[in-house]
């Protein structure tokens, strides 16, 4: 190790390589002890050279880390890597997806402002706008996810912003993204894209014409239901604002944390092509099953956007939701009569998880905001793990035997 050190051969070739290779290698910059494995900063501060050179780094006046509420080494690896996987010019890190969400709007939207919300998104989604922002002076209205023409209408003279989850939470819904990036620009505004449920692997939003993407980093980067994270990713311009307002309120992703998602995005694309498979084989069978009402997955033919998401995604995802036939109560036998699957409400983990949307991921939504997202009483969620899939199918038949019972 020497005092002044170039990193010569030590660092990756990364041009015009594949998604894998981004996937592994992107964003490392190796350092003086010429680590392989990307390295983990645990550290609150830096220290600087001179009094000049700490003046000129917090002015902004020179390169240099200065505080780790909105700087680190290892988050910037892994904001690198998911700037390049999702091809955006800059990602920024947060503590969790819905900080994300936060830390987007919060950052490119004002008082007076109009945001369009898909109604279908995630729970607490619709009480960060309902609960919060709505406090600030934030104008928003709810669409219906696949009604372009709906979403073209709603749009005023103050749209700033248009969000979606495409596929959305628990429903699978999906909309067109270029069609409605077409009316987001038409209308002066930005089209924002929660890409929680496909990931970059199966799906490029910004190719699509989308803004911005969030993500929960939690699920399926991660993928073993280890850490909470997020991510706002897009134009540079956009996302220099959301790096502005973490640097003051500080929604910010742990070192740890960031290193643990590094290593999830290695086996990112061999893991969604598993989970995916999987799922489709489940959704199938229990299309055919007599105790379930309707099954919910873009890859089922069945489903209304089944040739849309088959163009934009490359694969159908791993969440497979589902109505049994009877009530809150079938449901809840359904679930309870399960031996291996896991009743957790998280989602992107090797293990399968099952949960009953309507008593907790949209629990605390009204009963008419519930039954206007179509969460009825007898819907079950699933998200595909790793395991054998005859093992995931031979659980769920526990919970149709018990709903016959």
């Amino acid at each position: 190790m020497t005092e002044e050190w170039e990193a010569g051969r030590l660092d990756s070739d990364l041009e015009d390589v594949g998604f894998d290779t981004l996937a592994v290698r992107a964003g490392q910059r190796r350092g003086p002890e010429a680590e392989h494995g990307e390295a983990l900063f645990l550290t609150s501060s830096y220290v600087f050279r001179s009094a000049a050179d700490a003046a000129a780094c917090f002015a902004g006046e020179a390169q240099g880390n200065v505080y780790s509420r909105y700087m680190n080494p290892t988050v910037r690896t892994f904001e690198e890597r998911m700037a390049a996987l999702e091809g955006a010019e800059q990602a920024v890190a947060t503590a969790s997806g819905m900080s994300a969400i936060m830390a987007m709007v919060m950052s490119l939207c004002s008082a007076g402002d109009h945001v369009l919300v898909s109604r279908s998104v995630f729970g607490a989604t619709v009480s960060l706008f309902d609960k919060y922002f709505k406090r600030f002076g934030l104008e928003y209205d709810y669409v219906e996810l696949t009604d372009l023409e709906g979403w073209r209408a709603a749009c005023k003279p103050n749209t700033r912003l248009l969000f979606v989850e495409s596929p959305s939470n628990p429903l699978a819904q999906v909309v067109d993204i270029r069609g409605l990036a077409a009316i987001a620009h038409g209308a002066g505004a930005l089209l924002a894209v929660d890409n929680c449920f496909c990931t970059p692997a199966l799906q490029k939003p910004l190719e699509l014409g989308a803004d911005l993407i969030i993500h929960s980093a939690t699920k399926y980067i991660d993928g073993q239901g280890r850490c909470l994270g997020g991510l706002v990713a897009g134009r540079r311009e956009h996302m220099q604002e959301v790096v502005g307002f973490l640097r003051t309120a500080g929604p910010t992703l742990s070192p740890f944390n960031a290193w643990v998602f590094l290593k999830g995005l290695e086996t990112l694309r061999l893991r969604m092509q598993a989970h995916c498979a999987s799922a489709q084989q489940l959704a199938e069978w229990l299309e055919r099953q007599p105790q379930v009402e309707h099954v919910y997955y873009a890859g089922l033919p069945s489903h209304p956007q089944h040739e849309l998401a088959r163009a934009q995604q490359k694969a159908f995802g791993a969440v497979v939701s589902f109505e049994v036939k009877g009530d809150r109560a079938a449901a809840w036998r359904f679930i309870d009569a399960t031996r291996l699957l896991s009743i957790t409400a998280n989602l992107g983990d090797s293990k399968t998880t099952i949960t009953h949307p309507a008593t907790t991921t949209h629990g605390r939504l009204s009963a008419e905001t519930r039954a206007t997202a179509g969460i009825r009483d007898n819907l079950i969620r699933l998200a595909i793990g790793l395991e054998e899939v005859e093992d995931i199918r031979t659980d769920l038949q526990r919970g149709l035997s018990a709903i016959d019972g």
